[in-house]
């Protein structure tokens, strides 16, 4: 194993752990929440925004996964119907027009965070919102950069 695929496999990995973290932390917070109400007539006050944080976070950690794993929404009803070698074309085109949907997506989220460090929300806790919504751009980056390798390796296969 080289050290470019075993560095690949562990993003991978740090990826999937992330994902599945976020996922068990907004459950157990939702459901400790849920009990202290109920039986304590308290809870956190800060829960419900780490909690609408969270699904921000893995909706997005998510999207990424499904990217990476080729499990993204696609509209695909017009392949159907067109000769193989037109299909190869339509779907680079899409791979194209995805990346640069993801890369104004990650620009104007950038542009959100920036004015939302300059105003200096906070989220809950000490912790500003900018911090909380920094996954925006990172993740529309990672899912452009994901659209461009399968454009790439897209290429690749059909040389063969």
């Amino acid at each position: 194993m080289t050290i470019l695929s075993r560095a690949k496999y562990l993003l991978l990995l740090l990826e999937d752990a992330a994902l599945v973290t976020a996922l068990l932390v907004m459950l157990f917070m939702a459901l400790l929440q849920i009990i202290m109400r109920n039986f304590f007539d308290s809870g956190f006050l800060w829960a419900e925004s780490f909690l609408r944080i969270l699904v921000l976070w893995v909706a997005m950690l998510g999207a990424m996964v499904a990217t990476r794993e080729g499990n993204h929404i696609n509209i695909d009803l017009m392949s159907r119907f067109v000769k193989s070698d037109l299909a190869i074309w339509m779907k680079a085109l899409t791979h194209l027009f995805s990346s640069a949907v993801c890369i104004v997506c990650a620009w104007y989220a950038v542009v959100y965070i920036q004015y939302e460090f300059q105003d200096r929300t906070i989220a809950f806790g000490f912790v500003p919102v900018w911090v909380c919504q920094s996954i925006i751009p990172f993740g529309f980056c990672v899912m452009a950069i994901r659209f461009l390798l399968a454009l790439a390796s897209q290429d690749e296969r059909d040389e063969r």
